[in-house]
């Protein structure tokens, strides 16, 4: 359905232009100092290229072309309607992380701001998620994740027990979808039902669909359903908030129980406390955030350990092991957490292979120069995770699984950026890690499985998720 979309955008585009092709699209000098590249087509640039290696499966492609017919670590693109710099390597990686908010800022897309439209008049939705990273810290420090395990240990085996126990036949995305999508809901909100789960799930994968899709607002596209699951979820937190402000006065509800309490009981610095739409805008935002990464990377978790009989062998042995140190009964703890080693480096080799995160926007704030080109204040800067990650000068062999590549000191820094870098990097990464490992305990010690479609496709779109859902056999243990 996205590509009918593409095609029908193409299509009005192509007639629009054609006969400002041969002015526009002809490969140029780059003006005075500017990094190598083109700016593709009017209008869209090359947009739809780098969206559509994405959708076939080959992300990296875009990026690697480029580097490969221009010999530079810098080029120069037209994106999102945005003249573009892409940086690539570990060293534009450095260079973006360590001028956070000196060179460059956070950028999305104006097409974001429809779907996550701020409550706020006088600030944009990049404005709102810095005050939302301000609040972040306090649930994502260690003493609170140790308090999550458990939850997360309850809510993963009745999540198993639902909808993997009994079956013979399971299509893995959609299930990996709603156990990260539960704990986000409870974590974040204390919803915890299943139905009342359920009705938010349909509007979220929507939401997550269009958000980065191209921008045209009619009936049936990817981006209109995106804008209207946005705001029938916002009126859903709402009533939610107004539940909680009455559960908060007369006792029922706890101070410190979730993120959602915290949010109404604080005020900021002048003493002013955030508007219920405030509220509904950042727990939504939350709730994109604390799902739909971690769902992709339990996904391929799953594709890698049907894929790698000795790989699983060894996460299977190590998850044994914690489950027999334990009593009858008794929940996952931040110790056994800290025991999945073997685990964390597969979880982290899967991510390598298949970053949720595929990479990042910037804005420059002003003029600057980078490898000896400049770069023009207001211009767009993306860095790519698989210019490092499949890069055989970083990571030799790169298509070849390999865990031990994150034993000791690990990859080395700047490289391996699955949840960005610098001041943005993930705050979430934590808690990203707990919600995978507990996944995977819980899968291993239940079964084994085989992929039912062998050569499946992979998609990016904007995250990769597999093209069928990952259909796999389950083959329960005996004991």
């Amino acid at each position: 359905m996205e590509l009918f979309y593409v095609s029908l955008l193409s299509a009005f585009v192509v007639g629009v232009s054609l006969s400002l092709h041969f002015l526009f699209f002809k490969d140029k000098p780059a003006a005075a100092g500017l990094p190598p590249g083109r700016t593709g087509w009017p209008v869209v640039g090359e947009s739809l290229e780098f969206l559509s290696t994405g959708w076939k499966g080959h992300p990296e492609k875009f990026i690697f072309d480029r580097i490969a017919r221009y010999s530079s670590s810098v080029f120069r693109t037209h994106l999102l309607g945005e003249r573009a710099a892409v940086f690539c390597g570990a060293a534009g990686n450095k260079f973006l992380f360590s001028n956070e908010n000196k060179l460059v800022r956070a950028w999305w897309p104006a097409s974001v701001d429809k779907v996550f439209p701020s409550s706020s008049a006088s600030s944009s939705s990049q404005e709102e998620a810095i005050k939302m990273r301000r609040m972040l810290p306090n649930f994502f420090k260690p003493e609170a994740l140790q308090r999550y395990v458990g939850i997360m240990d309850h809510i993963a085996q009745r999540h198993f027990a639902d909808s993997w126990d009994g079956n013979k036949e399971v299509v893995v995305f959609p299930l990996t979808k709603n156990y990260t999508f539960w704990l986000a809901c409870r974590l974040f909100v204390s919803v915890e039902d299943p139905a009342h789960v359920e009705k938010f799930s349909e509007p979220f994968s929507q939401l997550a669909s269009g958000l980065i899709s191209i921008p045209v607002d009619l009936p049936g596209t990817p981006f209109n359903k995106a804008i209207k699951a946005s705001n029938f979820i916002r009126k859903e937190l709402v009533a939610i908030i107004k539940q909680r402000k009455l559960d908060l006065a007369d006792g029922t509800a706890s101070p410190t129980q979730d993120i959602l309490s915290h949010m109404l009981l604080t005020s900021d610095e002048t003493g002013k406390f955030m508007h219920e739409l405030d509220i509904a805008d950042k727990i939504l935002g939350l709730l994109i955030g604390g799902h739909d990464t971690a769902s992709s990377a339990c996904a391929f978790v799953v594709k890698y350990l049907a894929e790698l009989p000795h790989i699983y062998q060894g996460v299977y042995k190590e998850q044994t092991e914690i489950a027999n140190s334990k009593k009858e009964g008794e929940l996952l703890n931040w110790e056994d957490i800290q025991k999945m080693k073997y685990s964390w480096n597969v979880a982290c080799e899967v991510l390598r292979l298949a970053p949720p995160l595929q990479g990042a926007f910037r804005e420059a704030l002003s003029d600057f120069m980078y490898n000896g080109f400049t770069i023009p204040k207001g211009w767009k800067i993306y860095w790519s995770a698989n210019s490092t990650h499949i890069n055989p000068d970083v990571f030799p062999d790169p298509k070849k699984f390999d865990p031990s590549r994150f034993e000791g000191t690990g990859p080395a820094p700047y490289t391996f950026v699955p949840f960005g870098g610098g001041p943005r990097m993930c705050p979430g990464k934590e808690y990203a890690r707990l919600e995978i490992l507990v996944f995977m305990h819980h899968l291993v010690r239940r079964f084994r499985w085989e992929k039912i479609i062998p050569d499946e496709k992979i998609v990016v779109n904007p995250m990769p998720i597999p093209a069928k859902g990952l259909p796999v056999r389950l083959y329960p243990h005996k004991d």
